[in-house]
C-alpha cells in the first residue's frame, strides 16, 4: 500500500480554524490521533508557529512540542525566568520561517561569523553547526523535507551572524513552495471562527 503524501494527509485531517490577533490559527487532528496547530499571519500568509501533540501511553493529551516559532509559550516564559536564571545566557535555538525559506535563529552566540560552519549531512538527513573554537555544536533536521521525502541540498543552505545571533537559511525547494501554495488555498476555504468563539482546540 502506498504511503499517502504529506499533502494528502493534511487534506484528510480534521481541521478547525480561528482568526485571532491578526493570526489565522489552524488545528489539525490526524487519523492516528496526532494533533498539529499552526498559526499564519493573516496579511502575509507567513507561518508564525507550528507545534505537535501526541497522545500519551495512557491515552491523555501530551505536551505540545514546538517545531516553528518561539520555543516556550508566553505563560511558561514568565515562570521560567524566575526559576532558571542561569539559562538566560545559554544559546537559544528556534525556527522562524519566511515565505521562501526555512530559517533558524540561535541567540546568545557572541563569536564572529568566521568561527561558524554550517553543513549538510545527506546520509543522516540533517544540518550541522560547528565552531572552530569548539564552543557550540548542533545537529538539526528539516522535518518538512522529511515529510515530502526530499533530499537535502547543500547549495540551498547559507548563514549570517549579527547581534549575537546566528541566522541559518535554507531556501525552500520548488516542490514545497508549490505544496504550500495549494495548502493555503485549501485553508482559506475553511470557515474560521471569530476570536470570541471557543471551539478551536488550539486554545
Amino acid at each position: 500500500m502506498a504511503v499517502p503524501s504529506w499533502l494528502e494527509r493534511l487534506r484528510a485531517a480534521s481541521k478547525t480554524a480561528l482568526v485571532q490577533d491578526g493570526k489565522r490559527k489552524i488545528h489539525y487532528l490526524f487519523e492516528d490521533g496526532k494533533e498539529m496547530a499552526e498559526e499564519y499571519d493573516v496579511k502575509t500568509g507567513q507561518l508564525v508557529s507550528r507545534k505537535w501533540r501526541e497522545k500519551t501511553t495512557l491515552g491523555g493529551s501530551g505536551k505540545w512540542q514546538v517545531e516553528v516559532g518561539e520555543p516556550t509559550s508566553p505563560l511558561l516564559g514568565a515562570l521560567d525566568s524566575d526559576l532558571i536564571k542561569e539559562s538566560s545566557c545559554n544559546p537559544v535555538f528556534m525556527r522562524k520561517d519566511t515565505l521562501s525559506s526555512f530559517q533558524w535563529r540561535i541567540r546568545n552566540l557572541p563569536y564572529p561569523k568566521e568561527v561558524y560552519s554550517v553543513s549538510v549531512e545527506k546520509e543522516q538527513r540533517c544540518c550541522v553547526i560547528r565552531t572552530t573554537n569548539k564552543k557550540y555544536y548542533k545537529k538539526f533536521s528539516i522535518p518538512d523535507l522529511d515529510r515530502y521525502q526530499l533530499a537535502l541540498d547543500a547549495a540551498a543552505l547559507s548563514f549570517t551572524h549579527a547581534n549575537n545571533t546566528l541566522i541559518i537559511t535554507y531556501q525552500k525547494p520548488k516542490e514545497i513552495l508549490a505544496a504550500e501554495e495549494q495548502l493555503q488555498k485549501e485553508l482559506k476555504k475553511i470557515k474560521a471562527a471569530n476570536s470570541g468563539d471557543a471551539d478551536c482546540k488550539t486554545q
